[in-house]
């Protein structure tokens, strides 16, 4: 069984690029991490990373070894897994990553009524925006919206979301209502994350879909979207946000939708994570829930 002794830690060092990374990932001192890849590498004969100042990085034999580590350390997971499964008792950590009013709203209700069907469970949910490293950040999955970058990772689609252009009845009477996207370049635009904006051409008989991609400029900037929503209303400006964004400002009329036959569709929020071999059952039993609960939504 010794034999065993220090694979842990060399995967994780192995996945981390470094050993505070994985000490930090394993809850040990860097030191108990860097002694157990030494006794490793003794009884091995071999060394398993090339080390410098700067970087950590697995040598040629710690290459091989670590497919085959990897390998049996997913066959104990699953192995862990299974019991896990047929107690239903989940319990640890899990770690979300989110970011914007859809996932306040939203996801986070769906997530506490699974904390609470696992009174063992305990919920990280960290709101923020910023591309997340899984393994060093520790995060089981992520709740993204868009386009996404062709990063390796495993994507699930979670929900179609539909855009909204609106503005204040105020904003409107004092500046005129755009007739078309291309008359936003004569507006104040409020924008979150993007200033281009892409709308579908309505008007075009044979091309149904064809994008129309206006870049947009104003005088509020805000990756927040209740500050969006906010200064839309104080008649700052055009909002182009989901169509769930704006439920509560339509609703009060203190925003009217404009530009409706334009709003583009078909864009995504996503669950995204890195593999789903290593994908801790509590992490795997949250997405199919957040999938069952947004099987049937619409925007």
């Amino acid at each position: 069984m010794d034999s065993f002794e220090g694979i842990v830690e060399f995967i994780a060092v192995a996945e981390t690029h470094g050993f505070s990374a994985a000490a930090r990932q394993l809850g040990h001192s860097t030191s108990h991490v860097s002694r157990q890849i030494a006794r490793l590498e003794t009884r091995l004969g071999c060394a398993l990373f090339a080390r410098t100042t700067r970087s950590v990085s697995l040598t040629q034999a710690g290459q091989r070894y670590y497919q085959q580590c990897k390998n049996l350390l997913v066959g104990l997971q699953q192995a862990n897994e299974q019991v896990i499964n047929q107690q239903l008792e989940l319990s640890g950590t899990l770690r979300v990553s989110a970011a914007g009013a859809f996932a306040e709203q939203y996801i986070a209700p769906v997530l506490i009524e699974f904390a609470s069907q696992h009174p063992e469970l305990t919920i990280d949910m960290d709101f923020n925006s910023r591309m997340v490293n899984f393994v060093e950040d520790g995060i089981d999955f992520a709740i993204r919206f868009g386009a996404l970058q062709d990063s390796g990772l495993v994507a699930r689609k979670l929900a179609n979301r539909n855009m909204m252009a609106v503005a204040s009845p105020d904003y409107l009477q004092q500046y005129g209502l755009p007739n078309h996207p291309r008359d936003l370049k004569h507006h104040s635009c409020i924008i979150s994350n993007k200033d281009h904006w892409l709308f579908h051409d309505a008007d075009s008989a044979s091309e149904p879909e064809r994008e129309i991609n206006v870049k947009v400029q104003g005088r509020w900037r805000s990756n927040n979207v209740p500050a969006v929503i906010a200064a839309c209303e104080q008649h700052l400006g055009i909002g182009y946000l989901p169509k769930s964004s704006f439920i509560n400002a339509l609703a009060k009329g203190s925003v009217v939708p404009i530009l409706q036959p334009y709003w583009s569709s078909g864009l995504t929020s996503w669950i995204v994570y890195q593999n789903r071999r290593f994908l801790p059952m509590r992490a795997r039993l949250a997405i199919d829930h957040l999938l069952t609960h947004f099987a049937d939504w619409q925007e």
